[in-house]
């Protein structure tokens, strides 16, 4: 029996899509092996310079395997993740506008590097429902080209695809940012309205576990915190 054109457009498919797919991924997989070299080598460099000072504000990495790490910051913690699979922009994303895209569209087919901010101690105190942040995405294409979608004040300069290959030293930029943006971005006292009200259970498991729910913007909401496209 010969060939559909449903098996003919499989064939096609594999032979092309799930190959360009595959190679987006093995880029990202070592963007991210790269990005956790920075981060051990970032903590030393720093700690090297800060052993006179108190013990509790060296930085701290871990390394979570294939798709996961952590750098502590005193008080801060930065979760570093790979997503193991390939996304292509919704329609109505800015970069379909560009010229890169536009002479190849499957340059626009990424891996994906989630950057989110959370407090230390909520993974101190196992408290479950504190908040995270996500502060910046790196995305990566099939040709090692990345950018950075990140919020607007965190100095993440990276903003064009196509414009620049991701390397140790755009690595290591993007890694010093992510440090400001979460040492600069403080916790903040949640309105009074939002906490006025709680339970015997919760005031119960507050003191024996300190879970009451927090967040470093827990209850607000504001502009500053717009992501740039």
């Amino acid at each position: 029996m010969g060939s559909t054109d449903h098996e003919k457009k499989i064939i096609e498919t594999l032979g092309t899509k799930s190959i360009l797919k595959q190679q987006i991924f093995d880029n990202t997989r070592a963007a991210f092996q790269l990005l956790k070299d920075e981060l051990s080598e970032i903590s030393q460099k720093f700690n090297a310079q800060l052993h006179d000072t108190d013990p509790r504000i060296l930085l701290e990495f871990r390394d979570h395997g294939e798709f996961g790490a952590e750098l502590k910051i005193a008080g801060d913690l930065l979760m570093f993740n790979m997503h193991s699979n390939i996304f292509q922009f919704d329609r109505q994303h800015e970069i379909w506008k560009t010229a890169y895209i536009k002479n190849d569209v499957t340059a626009g087919y990424s891996g994906v590097i989630n950057i989110y901010n959370f407090l230390s101690d909520s993974f101190k105190y196992s408290r479950n429902e504190d908040l995270g942040y996500l502060i910046a995405r790196i995305f990566i294409n099939k040709n090692n080209h990345f950018f950075v979608q990140g919020k607007r004040q965190s100095g993440f300069n990276f903003t064009t695809l196509g414009s620049k290959a991701i390397d140790r030293n755009n690595v290591y930029q993007i890694v010093l940012a992510a440090i400001r943006y979460c040492l600069d971005f403080d916790l903040l006292v949640p309105p009074y309205d939002a906490v006025k009200l709680i339970t015997v259970g919760q005031v119960n498991q507050s003191i024996s576990e300190s879970r009451i729910r927090t967040g470093k913007r827990l209850g607000y909401q504001f502009r500053s915190d717009d992501i740039d496209q």
